[in-house]
């Protein structure tokens, strides 16, 4: 079934934007072109989360990486992105809105990096096939992110990354545990997970380019404005925009990676390296359950207030790591405030950014908040494993869970006065 640019959301120009949708989209609880853009994400996730559910353990257990080598892995594998978000979001909204091709751009670049996994065996390759991996992520993710919330009302934007959250977080979900099926039927289990999440990454570029609308930009509106990298960082001077901005960056500071996250669970109740690919399904159970409701409940009492609290999750998470406790139901707790934190924080910080930032800059100004966040948490990452080789696993995570909680109540300070709450306190802001 191909999804017709006819069936999309009406774009959301700036004297329409808050206009109720038309009768034909009014049929679905979210536009056609967030379910197609769902489904490309469900099956790359597949492929990136097989890759990402066993690279800690490869690197630290079969290729003897230290506790700080990994880290700079790991910043690189989820930070090196932000050095070309601008950039994604910048040519995406020159020469008329073109999401879609830099989005498939950005997703066939991550595919071919998959094989190259097979012959990386050292740091120093494996560090360049992550960071072009993280290049494709980076230019594919604003564009991306655009596309949905050019399809969207602003009063539906929260439920719509919501849905598209979900979609994305049942592929987190799969990917797992097909590299977990594979590393026990396989000799070269390592190997045999890198190939197939190269034949998954592909199909997903297949139903890209087949099922996926272009962009929803308003052609009258990209003649008269031309898009430009100076306007992009321009949104600064906004000052919701900035708000957004140095709150995702404070917070990202001290959010520590999954990856990591997972290795603290490993090393405190002794799993098997054989059982570790599962645990990304705990974090991405909770996330699909959750997504679309919290992204519902962001839209009507407030996206910030959901967005914080998705913080306050994660805080206890750190907290109950923290803590003598040794029980079966640790991890289950963890993983569960885990997931409950990306559901309540990652779809709702790109629908409250949305709010502030014109249509015609709208990929770039996303590329903006993104490229901070990214940054942070790059920072953490090196930060983390460089104390973690120093001083040990507890002493990092307690200075993590000190610094978010100084962030977190930063945060509340800058957004108390004044925030935008959604679309019931900014309107047609979009």
């Amino acid at each position: 079934m191909y999804v017709a640019d006819s069936r999309a959301a009406p774009p959301a120009s700036a004297e329409g934007a808050a206009r109720p949708a038309r009768a034909g989209w009014r049929r679905t609880a979210v536009a056609p072109t967030v379910l197609a853009l769902g489904t490309v994400s469900l099956i790359t996730d597949v492929s990136s989360e097989m890759v990402t559910a066993v690279l800690p353990l490869y690197l630290v257990t079969s290729l003897g990486l230290s506790p700080l080598g990994f880290g700079l892995l790991d910043g690189v594998y989820n930070g090196f992105s932000a050095l070309v978000r601008l950039a994604g979001g910048h040519l995406a909204d020159r020469g008329g809105g073109r999401h879609k091709a830099v989005a498939g751009l950005g997703y066939g670049i991550s595919a071919l990096c998959k094989p190259l996994l097979l012959l990386a065996h050292s740091l120093t390759p494996i560090g360049l096939v992550l960071a072009a991996d993280r290049t494709g992520k980076g230019l594919r993710t604003a564009p991306r992110d655009a596309l949905i919330s050019l399809s969207s009302t602003p009063e539906t934007r929260g439920r719509s990354f919501g849905v598209h959250r979900a979609m994305d977080t049942a592929g987190a979900l799969l990917g797992p545990l097909v590299a977990f099926l594979i590393l026990r039927a396989t000799v070269d289990g390592y190997d045999a997970v890198f190939t197939v999440s190269f034949c998954v990454a592909a199909l997903g570029v297949l139903v890209l380019v087949l099922f996926v609308p272009g962009s929803s930009t308003a052609p009258a509106l990209e003649a008269a404005v031309r898009p430009t990298l100076r306007a992009a960082v321009g949104l600064l001077r906004r000052r919701d925009v900035r708000r957004v901005t140095v709150c995702a960056l404070l917070l990202g500071l001290a959010t520590v990676s999954d990856s990591f996250v997972y290795l603290l669970l490993q090393h405190r109740l002794g799993v098997p390296d054989r059982w570790f690919a599962l645990l990304p399904l705990g974090t991405a159970a909770a996330f699909l359950l959750l997504a679309v409701p919290l992204g519902r409940l962001a839209d009507r009492v407030g996206r910030w207030r959901v967005f914080l609290a998705g913080h306050g999750a994660l805080l206890t998470a750190y907290a109950l790591l923290l803590t003598a406790w040794h029980g079966p139901a640790l991890p289950c707790a963890v993983l569960l405030l885990h997931g409950a934190f990306y559901a309540a924080t990652d779809g709702v910080l790109m629908a409250a950014a949305s709010d502030g930032v014109p249509e015609h800059l709208r990929s770039s100004g996303l590329a903006v908040v993104q490229t901070g966040q990214a940054l942070a948490r790059f920072a953490c990452s090196l930060g983390f494993g460089a104390a973690w080789s120093l001083w040990g696993d507890r002493t990092a995570l307690l200075a993590s869970t000190v610094t978010l909680a100084l962030c977190a109540a930063v945060s509340l300070a800058l957004l108390r006065p004044g925030a935008p709450a959604g679309p019931k306190a900014t309107g047609a802001a979009a």
